[in-house]
């Protein structure tokens, strides 16, 4: 109770020079304390124990940092595995691993010890000179692609975000568009092929090419007029593609498995259409896998759980990369690396010393077959747990290897606190969805913890939900 008083002391001393941004958090705080003690006395990690340095650490990101995230008032310090601390020591199992990012948990050693070590031989040179970890790094992921006799990448170009990632293969697919159709037909039709196609409940980006391929107003809204050229067709709709892909298209980007949008597979189907319309038009198909690649469905590609006609001419790639260091990169086949030249791109720090030496070796860990065999059968004992919840609330389960969706007919937003509190952090996605993308080196147990925690807080969530329809 001291502690308590404590605490509520601080907040209203504080509130009276805190921003939107901490106001905001407290209130959210003191709401969640009156709910705590009627739903669940036994929270574990309830916002309102909080250690009281977590609002002076609030604080100054308020006063000093641009609010463009709506955040919780908890702040980790550290990890390890599949496990986050907060300040006050608290332990929450991670169900997000950074949005699908930490691929091989928090505070990998290996990770470190190759941090450690090439930071102390070089750990930038810009793009004017060659260094060793980017050619080493280049050649394990085009052979290793190559070797699955599915997409014949040819050439990477490194960024440092998948959104970087996803800007460049569009400017390279309108770079193939002028350079081809000027041979074909001419420089007079150049500028008519510039359309892009992308898909409902995709995600794609922040910056304004990729947001124009994000066909979600409440992103793209606030910064119309977006990037001309841009058109969105509905998801896994074989007999739209006709429609939108057009001679006019020079590129189409979709995801595999859509992942923000709410866990929606595409159909094969629907990638042979793509495939098939693309090359009828002379379009480039690009496959953005930065949130469902790189063993994250339990094959190194998302594409390659499809058939070898499901193929794209490039494919972006980002998040678990180098497991939480930030570096992205584009996959391209002969096609596009012969139509791109020197000048037409650029970067600053992408194919850096550091991340690529790092990436390279989580790279190497994660494309083993006992790894990747790992995340297929871990991810169907996720499923199979998913599935063993009982809600009236629950539509259904989506999922492919560790990338998982659970589908509520309510938007399960509230869920979310009501796990932390309990020490399970989880994420939403579109279309009233939870999303699971842990470490891909989750053990069973690890599931098992996280599941019960989770069954809790449905059933809480349960209970206000139908309490409050009733």
């Amino acid at each position: 109770m001291l502690r308590h008083s404590l605490l509520r002391s601080s907040r209203a001393l504080l509130a009276q020079s805190q921003s939107r941004t901490v106001a905001m958090a407290r209130r959210a705080m003191s709401t969640k304390a009156t709910a705590t003690h009627f739903t669940d006395h036994a929270l574990s990690h309830a916002d309102v124990d909080a250690d009281p340095k977590t609002l002076d650490i609030i604080d100054k990101h308020a006063k000093y940092t641009l609010t463009t995230y709506g955040r919780p008032p908890v702040v980790f310090t550290h990890g390890k595995g599949t496990y986050l601390y907060d300040v006050g020591q608290r332990e929450y199992l991670d169900f997000t691993a950074g949005i699908a990012v930490n691929a091989l948990g928090h505070s990998d050693p290996e990770v470190a010890g190759v941090l450690f070590e090439q930071a102390k031989q070089v750990v930038h040179l810009s793009n004017l000179y060659y260094n060793i970890p980017a050619g080493d790094l280049a050649e394990q992921l085009i052979e290793a692609t190559r070797a699955s006799g599915h997409f014949q990448a040819s050439k990477i170009f490194f960024s440092n975000s998948g959104t970087e990632a996803n800007e460049g293969a569009l400017k390279f697919a309108r770079k193939v568009a002028k350079v081809t159709t000027a041979q074909q037909l001419g420089e007079e039709a150049v500028n008519k092929k510039i359309g892009v196609v992308s898909f409902t409940n995709g995600f794609h980006g922040r910056s304004m090419g990729a947001l124009s391929a994000t066909p979600n107003p409440k992103y793209q809204k606030p910064f119309w007029p977006l990037v001309p050229g841009f058109a969105h067709a509905p998801f896994n709709d074989v007999e739209a593609v006709d429609k939108f892909v057009t001679d006019e298209t020079c590129a189409v980007i979709v995801e595999p498995i859509q992942g923000e949008g709410g866990i929606n597979v595409a159909t094969e189907a629907f990638l042979k259409k793509l495939r098939q319309k693309c090359d009828e038009v002379g379009a480039m198909l690009i496959f953005d896998e930065i949130q469902c690649g790189l063993g994250r469905t339990g094959r190194l590609w998302a594409h390659q759980n499809y058939p070898k006609d499901c193929v794209p001419d490039m494919l972006t790639m980002a998040k678990p990369l180098a497991n939480g260091f930030p570096i992205g990169a584009i996959m391209i086949t002969d096609k596009v690396a012969e139509k791109i030249v020197i000048g037409d791109h650029g970067t600053t720090f992408g194919g850096n010393p550091l991340g690529c030496a790092v990436a390279s070796n989580v790279f190497r860990r994660i494309n083993t077959p006992e790894f990747l065999d790992n995340v297929n059968k871990n991810g169907q004992y996720f499923r199979e747990q998913l599935e063993s919840i009982s809600s009236p609330l629950i539509k259904t389960v989506r999922s492919k290897g560790l990338i998982l969706g659970l589908q509520f007919n309510v938007d399960p937003a509230p869920l979310i606190a009501l796990a932390r509190e309990r020490g399970l952090l989880i994420i939403t996605a579109a279309n009233n969805t939870i999303r699971f993308v842990p470490p891909l080196n989750i053990s069973k147990p690890e599931i098992d913890k996280g599941i019960k925690i989770l069954k809790q807080a449905i059933a809480a969530f349960d209970d206000k939900t139908l309490d409050v329809k009733a």
